[in-house]
């Protein structure tokens, strides 16, 4: 029995807690977000970001600010009111958006790199997606955010 603590104890020391959590990933919920240097209205903006559904990463999170990480590393604070659950995914590679959920189907468009795309739903590693003029299936990897 004391072995078999001394041999979890030893795991729960040797691997740091964030590596059994999972990223949370949230979208922006309007066209005009704020991101600021404090979790807190008296604190300035940093920076604004210009676009609905952009999908980022949460990594900390105190009373109802959330601190976000973006694609391309930038960081700050977000009030709650300006975040919804993650609906959509940037691609990090050129995709193939395909009319079924399968590499066998029809193939209607090239989707670039950095694309924002809307998440409809997903399954079998696979998510129907609209952007822009576009609606069709993708393969979910090599993303950014979260398909759940």
């Amino acid at each position: 029995m004391i072995k078999k603590f001394l041999i979890l104890l030893t795991i729960i020391l040797i691997y740091p807690v964030n590596v059994f959590s999972e990223d949370i990933f949230l979208s922006l919920k309007k066209n005009k977000v704020n991101v600021r240097y404090g979790p807190g209205f008296n604190f300035q903006v940093k920076y604004v970001y210009n676009k609905i559904n952009l999908p980022i990463k949460q990594i900390d999170q105190k009373e109802n600010f959330r601190r976000i990480i973006d694609l391309k590393n930038n960081s700050g604070w977000i009030h709650v009111s300006q975040l919804k659950k993650s609906n959509s995914i940037i691609s990090l590679d050129d995709k193939i958006l395909f009319t079924k959920p399968t590499v066998f189907s029809k193939p209607l468009a090239k989707i670039k790199k950095g694309r924002l795309l809307v998440i409809k739903k997903c399954s079998n590693n696979w998510c129907k997606i609209t952007s822009n003029e576009f609606n069709g299936w993708i393969e979910a990897k090599n993303i950014w955010g979260s398909i759940n």
